[in-house]
């Protein structure tokens, strides 16, 4: 159903004239992007009226000017994380204007702005942002033939019992542990398991269960010389192997082994997302 909206008066003298030439109310909303509903009751106060404005409204006037709630929507704007007690505040320091936060946070609905919880990202530095670009820059104009000589590869845990807390149960008032509304599950998640795999545009490297925790040394013996160097030499004499900055592939005892074994790694900037399609 299309979103319902309030109509001009030019709206709404095309949406009488096109039902008195005929043209369904049905058809006349999807023209005019609204609801059906609104271009009947538009035609039944046409025919109770004879006019199409609306009537004017009685009840409480606003407590805000235009002006005062533009200023409500620019502090908003400008500070993301102020809560509607601090823009309140604000607006009676500049306006002397007293309003409750529950009318700071209409205005902001009427202005499309909803408080949300805010997306989590890593702290970056000028450096950070440097190193980014200029990866970035590097990179852009690769093409699908150098990218197909890339060994992308990565370690993923899968929990047995995920626990995000976003199960919910319908209860009644004194149901809390009624049959039915626990959720049974394993104390400390009932454990996980961390597989490790590389794949490229020409081959993918065998699944490795990492048992314990991964350390250079392991990364170097279990992983790197059994498994990613023997696909990279499947891959051409041009391949890459594509690493993050995990502490085990960035050891002291990983960084000689790399050199020995003469493999050509992707640098990778500090803190930045993964590029792994894995």
């Amino acid at each position: 159903m299309p979103p319902r909206r309030k109509l001009s008066d030019l709206d709404r003298g095309r949406a009488i004239g096109g039902l008195q030439d005929g043209v369904a109310a049905r058809q006349v909303a999807q023209r005019l992007a609204v609801a059906p509903s609104v271009i009947i009751r538009l035609k039944q106060r046409f025919h109770a009226t004879g006019r199409v404005q609306e009537r004017q409204r009685s009840g409480r006037p606003k407590v805000t000017t235009q002006r005062e709630d533009r200023f409500i929507q620019r502090q908003a704007m400008q500070q993301r994380m102020a809560t509607a007690n601090n823009i309140r505040q604000r607006l009676q320091a500049t306006t002397n204007t007293v309003v409750s936060g529950q009318t700071i946070r209409n205005r902001l609905h009427n202005f499309g702005l909803h408080a949300r919880r805010p997306v989590r990202g890593t702290t970056l530095t000028a450096n950070h942002r440097a190193a980014r670009r200029a990866w970035c820059t590097q990179h852009v104009r690769w093409q699908r033939q150098q990218w197909a000589q890339v060994l992308f590869r990565d370690e993923s845990r899968f929990c047995l019992e995920p626990a995000d807390g976003r199960i919910r149960v319908w209860r009644r008032r004194g149901e809390r542990f009624a049959e039915g509304a626990v959720l049974e599950r394993q104390r400390f998640g009932g454990g996980s398991v961390m597989v490790w795999g590389g794949i490229s545009t020409r081959l993918r490297t065998p699944l490795y269960h990492v048992v314990g925790n991964l350390t250079g040394v392991r990364y170097q013996n279990e992983i790197l010389q059994p498994l990613v160097v023997p696909a990279l030499q499947a891959t051409g004499p041009r391949a890459i192997l594509q690493d993050d900055n995990a502490p085990p592939h960035r050891s002291a005892a990983v960084n000689t082994f790399i050199q020995q074994a003469r493999v050509n790694r992707m640098l990778w900037p500090a803190n930045s997302p993964d590029l792994n399609p894995i």
